[in-house]
């Protein structure tokens, strides 16, 4: 009777230690894969962070033949111009607005009209720093931080001493844009050579009107 129940037992516990062994196989292969999914996930999620992370640091890069030393140089010349012509815009502005006297009228279009011609200028300036893969001016704190040209924050100016004023930041700033023309020709960057050419015109006009108005009577 007791050989008869081991005997029904031994097979009995064969299968359950059986099943066990089957049990912790699946479980190991299922370990062993959801440890390999988990590796790839971990794997996958690094990669595309690693990509997030590269794109939010990476430089606004823009495609152009120009060598990176160019690119600096140039970019760093027209900034400086940029700043300016900013300082120069707010300044005329400023006399614009604070004008006054018995030739207020013919004085105050005359700046109104060269502050118009100051502004124009600025967003192809910046445009073409980009252009050429350089960054630009992103603020007002910046541009205060790069300008050259000194700004005039007294509560009242005679107005010929507004117009002899601006009629120097003009000639100055001509004479920077010839600097930047030849920045600009060391890289053979025609382009910005050609615009900077008109604006040296264009600026020599304002400080020829300034001048002329100017003028005292002999």
């Amino acid at each position: 009777m007791t050989d008869n129940r081991i005997e029904l037992e031994e097979p009995v516990v064969r299968r359950a230690r059986q099943n066990n062994r089957n049990k912790k196989s699946v479980f190991d292969r299922t370990n062993r894969t959801s440890t390999s999914t988990n590796e790839t996930m971990k794997k996958s999620n690094s990669r595309k962070t690693i990509e997030l992370l590269h794109r939010r640091d990476a430089p606004l890069e823009t495609r152009t033949d120009l060598t990176p030393s160019a690119t600096k140089d140039i970019a760093a010349a027209m900034n400086a111009i940029l700043a300016d012509v900013f300082a120069i815009y707010v300044k005329t502005k400023n006399f614009h607005w604070h004008m006054s006297g018995p030739h207020f009228r013919d004085y105050h279009l005359l700046l109104d009209e060269q502050g118009e011609q100051l502004f124009a200028m600025t967003d192809p300036i910046a445009e073409r720093v980009r252009k050429i893969g350089g960054l630009t001016l992103r603020s007002i704190g910046q541009i205060s931080r790069t300008q050259r040209v000194l700004d005039n924050d007294a509560d009242y100016v005679e107005p010929l001493d507004m117009l002899a004023e601006l009629a120097d930041d003009n000639r100055t700033m001509a004479a920077r844009l010839r600097e930047a023309h030849n920045v600009c020709d060391e890289h053979r960057d025609v382009a910005t050579a050609s615009l900077i050419e008109v604006w040296i015109d264009e600026t020599e006009r304002r400080a020829w009107f300034l001048f002329e108005a100017t003028r005292r009577a002999n």
